[in-house]
């Protein structure tokens, strides 16, 4: 008899969207905090960040493109590999999975909440065609290391002028 799999339902916390802007906002603060700048405007208050409003936790990734493939390394720690998704599109990458969260009972008040659970996708594109097919991954200490092969007709091929 087969084994059947059941898959536990958390509630859904609140997230707030990425905005477009959020980056560039953290370039600036650190720009005007490293000169000094903006120290008289500064206050206590937390941000709503602090508060408890969590960002989605996008993996960062790094692309590499060699002669006859693509190499592409993505963080993502906290996640146990079979907890991660990869598929692989003609010039695209998709990464999906989730973090789970141990519900423990926590003696106190909740001072600071910053670690995000919950699930993912980040779809990235890559500079040329791929065989997802041939495609390899390894993972290890939270990095997940891809290698795709360059589809032929994408490969680079020197031209010599006559």
């Amino acid at each position: 008899m087969a084994e059947e799999k059941t898959t536990e339902i958390q509630e859904a916390k609140l997230v707030r969207m990425a905005s477009p802007f959020d980056e560039m906002d953290r370039l600036f603060d650190r720009l005007l905090a490293r000169r000094g700048w903006m120290r008289p405007w500064r206050t206590d208050w937390p941000s709503l960040g602090e508060i408890g409003w969590a960002e989605p936790r996008l993996p960062k990734v790094d692309i590499v493109d060699r002669e006859d493939d693509i190499l592409m390394r993505a963080e993502v720690p906290g996640i146990d590999k079979s907890e991660l998704e990869i598929s692989v599109g003609e010039d695209s990458v998709t990464l999906r999975g989730e973090t789970r969260c141990e519900e423990k009972a926590e003696a106190g008040d909740l001072y600071r909440c910053e670690i995000s659970h919950g699930a993912f996708s980040r779809t990235v594109g890559l500079p040329a065609a791929v065989d997802g097919s041939k495609a390899k991954a390894v993972f290890r200490d939270g990095v997940l290391t891809l290698t795709l092969p360059k589809v032929e007709r994408a490969r680079r091929h020197t031209v010599h002028i006559d």
